[in-house]
């Protein structure tokens, strides 16, 4: 695996505010990996040796499997974010699996080497405590949206958080990713994507979502992703990504 260079970490937000004392002590100890759709960056149950940091348009996500065998969704993390060590402290095992459901640049490193380097600067410590806050946030309104919300609203939320990751309206994902996204089975989906493009609101091909009507899409979401925006934006300003 080439080794991570400044430019590399510009792509994670989260890593590109940084002071740059705390940007060298992490550089030397990080990896750039290229990951497709669908590859685990970890197991529940697993021990969690390694912390990925997501770049540009990549995304992983968070999946908690139900005592039936589905499984959902319960946090996206983009470029915003970090997947492994940063919230736990030190090599615990994975309470959920994770997944890259965007594909795109990783950059790995080891969760030893990164609680060192939270023991040698309090403000990378501090730092990346405020994030964990962030993505508590997160699941704990996912634990709502997905009790409360409806299948249609949920969808558009998703696609909502795959637009601002990928800065475009252009969301490269299947129809069977996605109904694993939301936890639902393939007929549901299907219901929901035939209303969307129906009211014109998304166009889709193999492998494509096409968001076609925004202001739309907004307006069918709940409301908790702006929730989640305002909670990054109040604990870690300017590193979510949002327009």
């Amino acid at each position: 695996m080439p080794s991570a260079n400044a430019e590399d970490l510009a792509g994670n937000t989260l890593l590109a505010v940084l002071r740059d004392a705390d940007r060298e002590r992490l550089t030397s100890h990080m990896h750039v990996v290229d990951l497709v759709a669908g590859d685990v960056l970890q197991k529940a149950g697993s021990i969690v040796s390694d912390t990925w940091f997501p770049c540009r348009s990549a995304v992983a996500a968070f999946c908690v499997d139900a005592c039936d065998g589905t499984g959902v969704d319960v946090a996206v993390v983009g470029r915003e974010g970090a997947v492994g060590g940063i919230v736990s402290n030190g090599e615990v095992p994975a309470f959920a699996t994770a997944k890259v459901r965007f594909p795109g640049r990783f950059l790995r490193m080891k969760t030893a080497a990164l609680e060192q380097a939270k023991l040698d600067s309090i403000s990378l410590r501090h730092w990346f405590a405020r994030y964990s806050d962030c993505l508590f946030a997160q699941v704990f309104q996912s634990a709502a949206c997905n009790a409360s919300h409806s299948t249609l609203q949920r969808a558009a939320k998703w696609l909502l958080a795959g637009m601002e990751r990928v800065a475009g309206n252009e969301i490269a994902i299947t129809q069977e990713q996605f109904a694993e996204m939301l936890g639902v089975g393939r007929p549901f989906v299907s219901r929901v994507i035939a209303r969307l493009r129906e009211e014109d609101v998304i166009g889709t091909r193999r492998g494509l979502f096409t968001v076609k009507n925004e202001a739309r899409l907004r307006e069918l979401s709940c409301s908790c992703t702006t929730l989640i925006e305002d909670h990054f934006d109040a604990v870690l300003h300017g590193v979510y990504p949002r327009d």
